[in-house]
């Protein structure tokens, strides 16, 4: 028997209702895979929290969070929550969690599923690489700081270290070595993403990535500049498997990628450290039909089979493998029957009719290899 302590952060708006239909299928996954065990823990953070009492992130969340196997996080903010500087709380507990957790690489897979809406007239071989965004550094690193002179000049600063680059590098070589390559012609390949044509900071984030591939001879290595793969993605995203890039490329990018697959409703994501990693949907907490029960659940339900997959790898646990692999597979499967979708999707189901039809499809499905 396998047990795993989960910290829940349901968060606000929408977080609530796709955390309550993931749960049913963590539930079910439990039932299906006897020798998992789950124990889940929900901890109040976020905008709402923000409300009540002042704080965004409690000290005992934040250690609630550092003591768990791992961290699944649904939607947090709200617009009308607002810091006094005016800023909202959503930024400002996530770097916190980031930093607090080290939290050094965030991973977005981009996958077009059959069933689901694709914006492209061609699609290829397919659709199916990952961004890798690293999480801590870039021009994240100037959160909470800057400078300002007057109502005249602001500024940020961009940091690349050699530390952290060569984290991101590694686990995006680490991953590529798993993944079954780039859909045009099997081949695993890391692509940098950067713009050292022009900056020194890329020029050198460029530099630590090749210096990394050094040590996966076995895994092919390129680079692209951040204005072309932006073009490319749209144009042939099947010519890729894994793209790595500082913090601020990946926040666009991975955006533009959940564009070409069906949206953020089906995004999920994971941010990984050394130690800790947590899981989330890429999207926010759409306050606008939240209590609704007509969200998209299906990226937070992904980012629970990316969860259940790191700890997998993690603790060299074959069931949870297979458990990670048997939630995705049952998404795939649902899409794919075009029956039951919310309307984000362009059908009239209700968050908890998806997540029942996602349970109800891992009773009945085969589990294959679908590793992020």
């Amino acid at each position: 028997m396998s047990s795993y302590k989960i910290a829940l952060l349901p968060g606000d708006g929408i977080g609530p209702e796709t955390m309550a239909a993931t749960e049913l299928v963590l539930e079910q996954i439990a039932m299906e895979f006897s020798d998992l065990d789950f124990e889940t823990i929900s901890y109040r953070a976020g905008a709402e929290n923000y409300r009540d009492t002042g704080v965004t992130l409690p000290d005992a969340v934040l250690e609630g969070c550092l003591a768990a196997d791992a961290v699944l996080l649904s939607a947090i903010g709200l617009p009308d929550v607002r810091q006094p500087d005016g800023t909202e709380v959503q930024p400002t507990m996530m770097v916190g969690l980031r930093r607090a957790m080290g939290l050094h690489s965030a991973v977005r897979p981009v996958k077009l599923y059959p069933g689901a809406p694709c914006v492209l007239q061609n699609t290829g071989p397919g659709i199916d690489f990952v961004i890798i965004r690293e999480n801590l550094e870039g021009l994240f690193a100037s959160f909470g700081g800057g400078g300002m002179v007057g109502d005249d000049v602001a500024t940020d600063t961009l940091i690349v270290t050699r530390k952290g680059t060569s984290k991101v590098a590694e686990y995006a070589f680490q991953l590529a070595r798993r993944r079954s390559g780039r859909p045009t012609d099997g081949k695993q390949v890391v692509t940098c993403v950067d713009k050292a044509n022009v900056f020194r900071s890329m020029a050198f984030f460029r530099k630590v990535v090749n210096d990394t591939s050094k040590s996966f001879p076995d895994i092919e290595h390129n680079a692209v500049y951040v204005d072309a793969m932006s073009l490319y993605m749209v144009q042939n995203p099947w010519d890729f498997d894994v793209l790595v890039m500082e913090n601020q490329f990946g926040d666009i990018l991975s955006d533009l990628g959940a564009g070409l697959v069906g949206g953020l409703g089906l995004g999920p994501s994971a941010e990984i450290g050394d130690n800790h990693a947590l899981f989330q949907p890429s999207h926010g907490t759409a306050p606008q039909i939240a209590g609704k029960n007509v969200a998209n659940p299906l990226a937070t339900i992904l980012s629970a089979a990316m969860m259940l997959d790191w700890l997998g790898e993690r603790h060299n646990d074959d069931s949870c493998l297979a458990a990670a692999a048997a939630i995705e597979t049952a998404v795939a499967e649902v899409l794919a029957a075009q029956v039951v979708r919310t309307p984000d999707l362009g059908g009239v189901s209700s968050t908890t009719e998806v997540a029942e039809a996602v349970a109800a499809a891992i009773t009945k499905t085969p589990v294959t290899d679908v590793s992020p």
